[in-house]
């Protein structure tokens, strides 16, 4: 940071100053002194200038009332920025509040004591609460709207400071014998302090100022401290908190009177005098500190006391009391920020927040990038990228962190690109104080090391190709070098952090970097030049002050140093060469050697010129070409960059107010003097003055100025000795091309297309009726939409090629868009196929997308793609027949299949003649079968006609289930199903060779044949020629049940003597135990006993069943002889005279008449008269003719 006084405003009569008070939020400044003196001032800057803006602005007091009240000297002033109040008390110990009333402040309460004065007084974070501490112990809490709290009397103890803490829980009191005590908010006594900064101090002391920041700008990083005690003998400790066993000392060597921390709690001001060496006056000095106690900036002040310090709210400027005058200086903060290809990027703390938020603001289209970064240290900038140095969080993986030690490094570069994307990153063990990058190398200092880390940045790769770049090479492309080491060229193999950390009596200060040189400061002026990339040390330079700022020019021949005081100097890198006729050059260049510029806190060298620089001085802007000033001009801006003749400058206090809304109006632009004054020489004069003027002060853009002038003049010789000069190829080949034109208006009218006046230029076009130009100009820049215009409202046919090309061109605007609907009616006008699919499909149009297969002629090379949008949506139909469009059967098949048509999928594998279907099939059902997704297997089957594999899985579910025993119609119907498909088989193979057999053969040769082929393919004749014999079964097993429940007990018993031949099927206890049951309803009981003959000899029954059954048969033959009551008629498997008579299905009784029933399907037979009743075959449920 840099500070400089900047005004100051005299107190009328010479009272006095006792304190000062800024209040932060409304900026108006109390200051309170002798004889009841007590004033409110504000400061506002007026300007119209929009340029104008911050500390560059003029202030002046808008308001500067005197209150009236006080009649002792005034000595404590605080405000309540949240109520707008302000609290004053004097040495007679009356308390006033003043409130702001219509722009003017008047009392609104008063209190007095009267035993004893006023010490501190504070107000807390939220403005809610004030406490109030008396010399003689008493402390009064009481409310903003002036009602007492609590009050208390601390016996024995003289206050002289109040504190409150952030969150208002606790009370620091401090002693007039320097302790600090700990109290809570309602009064009751916590601890005492640790007071660490004193313990080798003797004498009495007396604490000068308690401030705890209450963290309402954000902190700078996790764990900031904030409690700031100081004592008057210049001694202080920062702390984290209350009772911080550790915290931050500083030893500031003067006599303190006043501290105060900054609107964000990063800089502390310690005010107060210092006794100079030898001299016996007293010097009032202002000394500025980070939280960690490190020392930025001392600010010298006139004047013979200096009473009291404030800074105003964003921290840019501070006010002193000192005597009678208020001084007020201004603040040049260093902001985390820097320039990278037309962004700025800027860090800032949020209160919310623990972390920096860093903004990638994007000048040129203002869009911005954020990113959050812990513990930020550092921002630096070149070219296209930027560093960002931080803290190594603990909690962060570190791939390439691991270091010779093995510990764990504690720092982290991180390399970025103008959007805030990380492309690399490298974690180093040296702290980052001072960061400067080049276009190939980042080089880190800390006080005694300095680090190189070659990076590299793949302009076409991915962040993921990077990274694999970057572990591959990592050798060789970092080093570490100690300040007090000699480098020579042999170069270091890998970085040894170890030996960073030697202690150095001369630490670095400040680096800085450009493509071959490096330059060091030491704290003792000394300055160090090395060359890049093989660092060796060619030169060591002595300054007799240390560096704060380093800055190297273009051609590395001339350094800028600007020290701690603020003075700008320069020193000759490379010693001019004496042949250049030295003594002219002497005379027109100046003498670096004597050139210096106090107060001086930002200067940027131009990127194309090495003797031309713009410096900051206070709030002015001086640009020096060969060390001569132009007048300056007023602003308080950074420089970002400087070329071109151009300084591009950022209001980054500005932009600070209102962080989060970056605002084009804080990026100023500001010519220099020889472009402002070759521009008017232009306008006013002439371009043959203006010319000669460029010849005596040349520059790339002063010609290319001249060019555009002369071209515009249609001064073609002019122009072109001008282009050569700027070396710009393209405005060279212009000239030439107008020089080739013969009418003037064409000329002026290709001017002005180069000058990007295209309305105007196609406007002359067409009143040259040059159509065509102004078609071709459209054309170049894709602007189709006037292309069309021009195209349709031309007399006479228009190009058809052109206007396919035009209708395309919108097409591709609105894809480009997404606006697909509007895109194809253009791609129908430009009949562009491609495009129309991919509109088609993206509208979910799949009507258009088949009328447009239809449309495109076969093998067309869209088809397979449409086939694949038609398969990627499941519409199997369209798909294929897109694909069989273009002959591609295979990629029709595995869409089939993809989409589970396995039909279709055979279909279509047979008509082509493929192979694989089979494979394809039974890997399919595998996969089901694996997944236990039996009876999906099977309907693949069937969907396949593969039926005979689909009926052995059936039979199996239908075994399966039949040993379940509990569902006995489920059975059946699962054994019709096998059985239907069994049939279809039949069918099948008789089909085929129907169609083998193309002849007249007859259809008992097709028969026969079909037969014949089933025995040789079929290997499992069980399912192909008993394929009925399970449906029966369980058919007349639910039949003889039914029959017995409905009470035809002879037809019941007759169906169960029919079962006896299905003992394969259904097991023979279940089959006997039915027939015993129905012969007993139909008191037959010689079948009986025959059943329980067969039931008490069958092995598979266990003991305790078969004693069951014998117990049964023992009691029902004791009451009846086992013999049928009538005689059977017949036999069930009675022979006929053309062998076994067939059963009927309907009534489970063999069928004795020639004429009967029989079921197309399943070949089974019924009486006439039995099935009349029914409409379907009982058996296979097939529908009745």
């Amino acid at each position: 940071m840099f500070i400089y006084l900047s005004k100051k405003i005299a107190i009328p009569n010479n009272i006095h100053l006792k304190c000062v008070s800024w209040n932060k939020d409304q900026g108006f400044i109390a200051c309170g002194g002798d004889d009841g003196l007590l004033r409110v001032l504000k400061l506002e800057s007026q300007t119209d200038d929009a340029k104008l803006k911050g500390l560059a602005a003029p202030s002046n007091l808008s308001m500067n009332q005197t209150l009236e009240g006080h009649s002792g000297a005034v000595q404590v002033v605080t405000w309540n920025e949240q109520y707008e109040k302000l609290t004053t008390s004097d040495q007679n110990g009356l308390i006033i509040v003043w409130m702001l009333y219509k722009g003017a402040w008047y009392e609104e309460m008063i209190n007095n004591r009267n035993k004893s004065v006023v010490r501190s007084m504070s107000w807390n974070a939220d403005g809610q609460k004030i406490c109030i501490v008396y010399e003689d112990g008493a402390v009064i809490v009481g409310s903003v709207d002036g009602n007492r709290i609590w009050g208390k009397e601390l016996k024995g103890n003289q206050l002289a400071h109040v504190a409150w803490s952030p969150d208002s829980k606790i009370l620091l009191f401090g002693m007039a014998n320097g302790e600090v005590q700990i109290y809570d908010n309602q009064g009751n006594f916590i601890m005492k302090m640790t007071i660490t900064c004193l313990t080798h101090s003797t004498g009495a002391v007396s604490i000068a100022g308690i401030h705890w920041y209450a963290g309402t700008g954000g902190y700078i990083e996790p764990d900031c401290p904030c409690l700031a005690i100081c004592f008057d003998n210049g001694k202080g400790q920062i702390m984290r908190y209350e009772n911080d066993e550790n915290p931050v000392t500083i030893d500031s060597q003067m006599n303190v009177v006043s501290i105060q921390w900054n609107h964000c709690g990063s800089v502390l001001a310690v005010a107060g005098s210092l006794r100079a060496l030898n001299v016996e006056k007293e010097v009032n000095v202002v000394q500025f500190y980070t939280p960690f106690g490190e020392h930025l900036r001392t600010l010298k002040v006139p004047g013979k006391q200096m009473t009291g310090v404030g800074w105003e709210g964003g921290g840019l400027r501070i006010g002193l009391a000192v005597d009678s005058y208020i001084y007020f200086a201004n603040i040049r903060p260093d902001y985390k920020w820097g320039y990278c290809c037309s962004t700025v990027v800027y860090a800032y703390t949020k209160p919310e927040r623990q972390e920096y938020c860093v903004v990638f603001w994007d000048t040129k289209n203002n869009e911005k990038f954020v990113k959050y970064v812990k513990s930020l240290m550092s921002i630096t900038t070149s070219g296209d990228f930027c560093i960002l140095a931080s803290k190594a969080d603990d909690t962060t993986p570190q791939e390439d962190a691991e270091l010779e030690t093995g510990s764990q490094a504690r720092y982290v570069l991180i390399l970025c690109n103008s959007i805030g994307t990380p492309l690399d990153s490298k974690y180093i063990d040296i702290d980052p104080l001072f960061v400067t990058m080049t276009k190939t190398h980042v080089i880190a200092a800390s006080k005694e090391a300095f680090y190189l880390w070659q990076y590299r940045v793949a302009k076409k790769l991915t962040a993921m190709e990077i990274n694999q770049v970057t572990r591959t090479k990592k050798e060789g492309r970092e080093r570490v070098y100690h300040i007090d080491s000699n480098p020579s060229a042999a170069s270091d193999s890998s970085p040894d952090f170890a030996k960073a950390f030697t202690a150095t009596r001369d630490p670095i200060c400040c680096i800085t970097a450009t493509d071959k040189t490096l330059i060091v400061g030491r704290e003792s002026g000394t300055i160090h030049k090395y060359s890049l990339p093989n660092v060796v040390l060619i030169q060591k330079y002595t300054l007799n002050h240390r560096a704060y700022y380093l800055s190297v020019n273009c051609n590395s021949s001339r350094l800028a140093i600007i020290d701690i005081s603020g003075v700008l100097t320069l020193l000759d890198l490379e010693v001019r060469s004496a042949t250049d006729d030295s003594a002219g050059d002497q005379a027109t260049a100046g003498d670096p050697s004597k050139f210096e510029r106090k107060d001086v806190w930002d200067m940027k060298w131009a990127n194309d010129n090495p003797d031309l620089f713009a410096m900051m001085e206070k709030t002015r802007m001086y640009v020096f070409r060969n060390l001569d000033p132009e007048e300056p001009i007023q602003t308080s801006g950074y420089i970002c960059n400087f070329e071109d003749l151009e300084i591009k400058s950022v209001l980054l206090d500005e932009i600070m107010k209102d962080p989060e809304r970056p605002n084009k109006d804080n990026l100023i632009n500001f010519e220099i003097r020889s472009l402002r004054d070759s521009r008017a020489l232009i306008e006013k004069v002439g371009i043959e003055d203006a010319s000669q003027f460029i010849e005596d002060n040349p520059h790339p853009r002063l010609w290319r100025l001249l060019a555009e002038a002369a071209l515009q003049k249609l001064d073609l010789k002019t122009a072109e000795q001008a282009f050569v000069r700027c070396k710009d190829y393209q405005g060279i080949e212009l000239v030439k091309r107008l020089g080739n034109l013969q009418s003037e208006p064409m000329k002026q009218a290709e001017v002005a297309a180069y000058f990007g006046s295209f309305e105007e230029a196609e406007r002359m076009y067409l009143d040259m009726d040059r159509r065509d130009l102004a078609i071709s100009l459209r054309i170049k820049l894709g602007d189709w939409f006037r292309v069309l215009q021009l195209l349709k409202t031309g007399s006479g046919d228009c190009d058809d090629a052109l206007l396919e090309q035009a209708y395309n061109a919108i097409g591709d605007y609105f894809a480009d868009r997404q606006k697909w609907v509007n895109a194809v009616q253009y791609y129908l006008q430009g009949r562009n196929q491609e495009r129309l699919a991919e509109c088609y499909y993206m509208l979910e149009d799949y009507d258009g997308l088949e009328r447009l297969t239809a449309l495109l002629p076969e093998n067309h090379k869209l088809l397979p793609e449409i086939g694949q949008m038609f398969s990627n949506v499941g519409m199997c139909e369209q798909a294929v027949s897109a694909y069989l469009r273009c002959n591609q059967p295979k990629a029709a098949v595995d869409t089939c299949v993809h989409l589970n048509q396995w039909n279709k999928a055979v279909e279509l594998a047979r008509t082509h003649n493929m192979k694989e279907i089979k494979s394809l099939l039974s890997k399919y059902a595998s996969h089901l079968l694996d997944k236990n997704k039996t009876l999906e297997a099977v309907e693949l089957y069937r969907k396949a006609h593969h039926f005979l594999d689909a009926a052995k899985l059936m039979f199996k579910i239908a075994d399966v289930e039949a040993e379940k025993r509990t569902r006995p119609l489920r059975v059946k119907k699962l054994y019709v199903l096998a059985a239907h498909l069994v049939e279809n088989y039949h069918e099948q193979v008789k089909m085929s060779q129907q169609s083998k057999a193309k002849g007249k053969k007859s259809e008992a040769t097709f028969a026969l044949a079909g037969l014949l082929e089933e025995d040789a393919t079929s290997s499992d004749n069980r399912f192909v020629d008993n394929a009925w014999r399970g449906a029966e079964a369980y058919h007349f097993f639910l039949l003889a049940q039914r029959q017995l429940y409905e009470g035809y007990m002879e037809n019941a018993m007759r169906t169960a003597l029919h079962l006896r031949e299905y003992e394969d099927i259904i097991p023979p206890v279940e089959i006997y135990s039915l027939l015993a049951v129905c012969s007993t309803a139909n008191r037959a009981f010689g079948t009986c006993s025959q059943a329980f003959i067969k039931l008490e000899s069958l092995d598979s029954l266990e003991p305790e069943h078969r004693q069951l059954y014998e117990d049964l048969s023992l009691e029902i033959f004791t009451k009846h002889s086992p013999k049928d009551g009538r005689t059977m008629e017949l036999d069930p498997s009675a022979e006929g005279p053309e062998g076994k008579l067939p059963t009927c299905i309907v009534t489970g009784l063999p069928i004795q008449e020639y004429q009967f029933w029989m079921c197309s399907v399943c070949k089974h037979c019924a009486l006439e008269q039995e099935i009349s009743k029914y409409n379907c075959c009982p058996l296979c449920h097939t529908p009745l003719a």
